[in-house]
């Protein structure tokens, strides 16, 4: 008789999470113009203008919206880059980022 014993091998294989995202938030004030709004939402996020003007409608209207999600170095950068847009022409446009539950 064979005394052979098979053992199987199973590889593991380690699990990657995918990274946490992050929403990035437009923050209403009563200063910045609405076309201009619409105009850094168009351009930095990439929105269409019926998508743009529902957005600033709804910050205006509830003090803040979700304009977008994405992993937290995207968010962060854009967020900035938007209010920094705002700032250069001396508005207090305002986005943040939190993190998606």
């Amino acid at each position: 008789m064979n005394d052979t014993s098979t053992k199987r091998k199973t590889a593991l294989k380690p699990k990657v999470e995918r990274p946490k995202l992050h929403k990035v938030i437009l923050v209403n004030d009563d200063f910045t113009p609405r076309e201009f709004v619409v105009t850094v939402l168009k351009g930095e996020f990439a929105l269409s203008e019926d998508q743009a003007s529902r957005v600033m409608i709804t910050a205006h209207q509830k003090g803040v919206c979700v304009v977008s999600v994405y992993p937290r170095d995207v968010a962060e950068t854009k967020a900035t880059r938007a209010t920094d847009a705002g700032r250069e022409q001396g508005f207090p446009l305002l986005f943040t980022t939190e993190p998606e539950e």
